[in-house]
């Protein structure tokens, strides 16, 4: 049965949303247009790295966007790069990547499978690995596709070029890194059961897709669009969204933290966060903006918003009220969660029994909450990082900011 696609205009307004590279509009017009005249949805490749076991809530920005296309029609191709994730991705990199083994890939990457379907439709998902074709390469094939790129242009790099000015070290294998990318578009434009009509890739990604369309061009293929999605900002309101920098929420992480967590969150970025991680349309958006900047609308309610959509998003709709009554209940109503984890430690003084718990990174940050009167032991304010948790038989209740609890089995 023959496919039916709304018409350019109307794409083009969905797939821009957010959207920071377009190369170019004009070819992604009659793409789309050529589309709906065969009735032949697009091929939409976007390539993941399993480099880390978990997906959090930057990678599902570009899994949305894949999504989009799915929604209007057209079949995405999840690429598995479980080849180029042994290579390292050196993208917005300041040291090289350390490389990954082979077992360590492939138990990343069913990890990866797993959790894409909690976003894209699976009937119109295409899922590959670019070992398929880059493996049978051997050296010869490597050699010769380093051939077709200079040193200078790829010095054009931002993070190459960084790095060679700061005297940062840059492995001969990271050159590599974008003319593979580029062999995954031309390799895939090849197969008829995929193909490679748009790439799709984080800003930071833009140089490898635009060497993707270079070298189709210099093949003879018709060149592939590169569209590109911002870099989410993490929780921490400053830095990219990363597991690394502890400012991420993984897609598998359990409701009531995804809630807690997303209400962490400054005010600043959230605006970000509903036009990139929501479906709520662009003038809304700016009509919550101006009825907070107004006084009207208090930016907590905007960010309750935000949550539920996100915990529903992976674990349905119960699942975030939940998450949202249990917030009211604990951080709102000062009481305390249902699950506490709960650590047995030996005598010690409550800054070391922070760190041993997991509660703080150091006695430092210990001594700076507790001075901050932000740390309680059984509802009371700690009044010293010194003061001794002494052997009884009751786990201590201990509680640091708004959102760590323990309870401390001291014995």
């Amino acid at each position: 049965m023959r496919a039916t696609f709304p018409p350019a205009d109307e794409q083009l307004a969905l797939l821009q949303r957010g959207a920071v590279d377009l190369v170019s509009e004009a070819d992604l017009r009659r793409k789309l247009e050529r589309s709906r005249a065969t009735g032949k949805p697009l091929a939409v490749k976007a390539g993941f790295d399993p480099s880390s076991p978990d997906l959090h809530l930057g990678h599902t920005v570009l899994l949305r966007k894949m999504a989009h296309f799915q929604r209007l029609g057209h079949r995405v191709v999840f690429l598995i790069g479980d080849f180029t994730a042994m290579i390292g991705d050196p993208t917005g990199k300041k040291a090289t990547r350390p490389q990954l083994t082979r077992d360590e890939v492939m138990a990343n990457a069913e990890t990866y499978e797993r959790q894409v379907f909690k976003l894209l439709d699976r009937d119109s998902t295409v899922v590959r690995f670019n070992s398929q074709w880059l493996s049978p390469m051997g050296s010869e094939g490597l050699i010769r596709l380093a051939g077709r790129w200079t040193l200078a242009r790829m010095m054009e790099r931002e993070d190459f070029r960084t790095r060679f000015q700061t005297n940062q070290p840059i492995s001969l294998h990271e050159l590599l890194y974008p003319l593979v990318q580029a062999k995954d578009s031309i390799e895939m434009a090849k197969l008829p059961d995929v193909g490679c009509d748009v790439e799709l890739g984080g800003h930071d990604q833009i140089f490898n897709l635009l060497v993707g369309r270079d070298l189709m061009k210099e093949d003879g293929l018709e060149p592939q669009v590169c569209l590109t999605v911002p870099l989410l900002v993490g929780l921490d309101g400053h830095e990219k969204m990363s597991k690394s920098l502890g400012n991420a929420i993984a897609v598998d992480d359990p409701p009531r933290e995804i809630y807690g967590k997303t209400m962490s969150l400054p005010d600043a970025p959230m605006w970000d966060w509903l036009l990139l991680l929501t479906d709520i349309a662009t003038p809304e958006i700016a009509a919550r903006k101006s009825a907070v900047e107004r006084g009207e609308l208090h930016p907590k309610k905007v960010k309750q918003e935000l949550a539920r959509i996100l915990v529903a998003q992976f674990h349905g709709d119960a699942a975030a009220a939940d998450a949202e009554a249990e917030f009211e209940r604990v951080f709102a109503g000062g009481g305390t969660p249902d699950e506490v984890p709960e650590i047995a430690l030996a005598a010690q003084p409550l800054a070391a029994a922070l760190v041993a718990a997991g509660l703080v990174p150091s006695r430092k940050e210990a001594q700076r909450m507790v001075e901050q009167r932000a740390v309680t032991i059984d509802g009371a304010t700690a009044s010293s990082g010194q003061q001794e948790l002494a052997a009884r038989a009751e786990p201590y209740l201990v509680k640091v900011g708004k959102r760590r609890f323990a309870r401390l089995r001291v014995g």
